[in-house]
């Protein structure tokens, strides 16, 4: 089991940033079709069809080496959901850890589906989106899963305990804007930093489509283009978020240093928080080289997975305490004597 969880953390840990790579680079239609490419095993099988699609539109999505980008992460994925799928059944056989392997083997699922969906429904960015979330939360938790009986759980109060968990949720929400960032193009549309465009409030910025749930890429909900006000209110939004991120954070470090066996912890989040910051700096202030814009989605598991880690090695204090009474404590001296059975 050791060995089965070791090699899908390893392999989650490439195949979430080599998604990244694939979708940023343009690559997430260079097979159109799933689970194929255009009904064959690989893009050397379908060479002539990419080639007759190349020709055709030479400036669009599909050419050789984006349809080998996106099937190395197809294969790569598919490998990934093979060992989790080995995880569960050994899980199920041994009578061990039944639920976590399971919980994990469900997920697979989902991603599978929504790695489908991706590609079926032309990069849709809530199916990019949730996509990206779903394959965070499966790194950062087979991450937990192998990791989780070599961390001693530490005592803490409640409210350090509630935090780790509240940040657990706004870096998963956060993730959630980030894909939404990127499926609608929007890495660009706020330039300089701190502030947007020169303003800290952009004057330009519409909220009205920018958050539809369900639109296609690029458009609105009446099919319109999208106007780049709304591209501003989005990348203006995931700004927005990291701060909020980043104070909750600042919280949970100030209100849990006094527990001297959290700080080791406290600090790996830190240096885990700077440099995410810095790689989301250095994307609006570089122009997003690709590189750098792998790199801040890597950075993103690694937040993810630390803060995870943390919150569940966390175990609060100041429980409710039960008081007994005194003729309960009469009653259960008498059962010790064996009078009562």
């Amino acid at each position: 089991m050791r060995k089965l969880i070791g090699l899908a953390i390893l392999l989650a840990c490439i195949v979430v940033p080599l998604g990244a790579y694939v979708r940023l680079s343009d690559a997430g239609l260079g097979c159109p079709d799933w689970p194929g490419c255009y009904g064959q095993l690989s893009p050397h099988h379908a060479a002539d069809a990419i080639q007759q699609v190349a020709v055709t539109n030479p400036d669009g999505p599909v050419s050789l080496p984006k349809a080998w980008k996106e099937m190395v992460h197809r294969y790569l994925a598919a490998t990934l959901g093979l060992l989790i799928l080995l995880a569960a059944l050994l899980a199920w056989y041994r009578r061990r850890e039944r639920l976590p392997a399971s919980l994990l083997l469900g997920g697979v699922v989902v991603q599978g589906l929504l790695g489908m969906w991706t590609v079926t429904l032309l990069l849709k960015p809530a199916i990019v989106s949730l996509h990206l979330i779903g394959g965070m939360s499966m790194a950062a938790g087979l991450l937990w899963f192998g990791l989780r009986q070599r961390w001693p759980v530490v005592e803490v109060p409640r409210a350090v305990g509630v935090l780790t968990w509240l940040l657990v949720l706004a870096i998963l929400l956060q993730i959630g804007l980030g894909g939404w960032v990127s499926s609608n193009y929007a890495a660009l549309a706020c330039q300089g930093f701190p502030a947007c465009n020169g303003e800290w409030l952009p004057s330009a910025m519409r909220f009205d489509h920018a958050f539809h749930w369900w639109r296609e890429l690029g458009e609105a909900p009446d099919g319109t283009p999208l106007d780049s006000a709304n591209l501003v209110a989005i990348h203006w939004l995931h700004r927005v978020g990291a701060v909020l991120v980043s104070l909750l954070l600042w919280m949970l470090v100030l209100s849990g240093w006094r527990q001297a066996a959290l700080r080791p912890r406290l600090l790996v989040l830190l240096a885990a928080w700077l440099l995410q910051v810095a790689l989301g700096i250095a994307n609006v202030l570089l122009q997003l080289p690709l590189p750098l814009a792998v790199a801040h989605n890597a950075g993103a598991l690694l937040l993810l997975s630390t803060a995870l880690l943390l919150a569940a090695h966390c175990r609060g204090q100041g429980g409710l305490e039960v008081t007994v009474p005194a003729r309960s404590t009469r009653l259960s001296g008498l059962t010790d004597e064996g009078s009562l059975q």
